[in-house]
């Protein structure tokens, strides 16, 4: 199983960026998805998740209504649409698929991991 992040990069304060993940070796739309982030220091903690058809989302208090997650399953792929970027949200950030997902933000829920793209937003 492969699971690899892309589209982080430097970006000002108030832009946007778009990250993707893509797994295969595995079924895909049998995975919940996640991304989840981590700055030096701190602990990973969870942005956002999806369920198997995308029909339902959550996300951590810190980015609603500025980050959205989606995915097509046609193409083994989530996505993570960020907007109104924030100095704090400078992070690595990781995509992550599990079968089962019981607290959303919990990792050790997740079986895959990507390695991870960097998000860093300059003011």
């Amino acid at each position: 199983v492969q699971v690899m992040e892309s589209g982080g990069g430097l970006v000002q304060a108030g832009g946007s960026l778009r990250l993707s993940c893509t797994a295969s070796g595995l079924i895909f739309e049998n995975y919940h998805l996640s991304w989840f982030r981590q700055s030096p220091g701190k602990e990973r903690e969870g942005v956002a998740c999806i369920d198997r058809r995308g029909s339902s989302t959550r996300y951590a208090d810190s980015v609603q209504g500025r980050f959205t997650i989606s995915r097509d399953n046609a193409k083994n792929t989530v996505y993570l649409q960020m907007n109104s970027l924030k100095v704090e949200d400078t992070a690595m950030y990781y995509c992550a698929a599990g079968p089962w997902v019981g607290v959303w933000d919990r990792k050790e829920e997740y079986t895959y991991w990507g390695q991870g793209t960097q998000v860093t937003v300059s003011s």
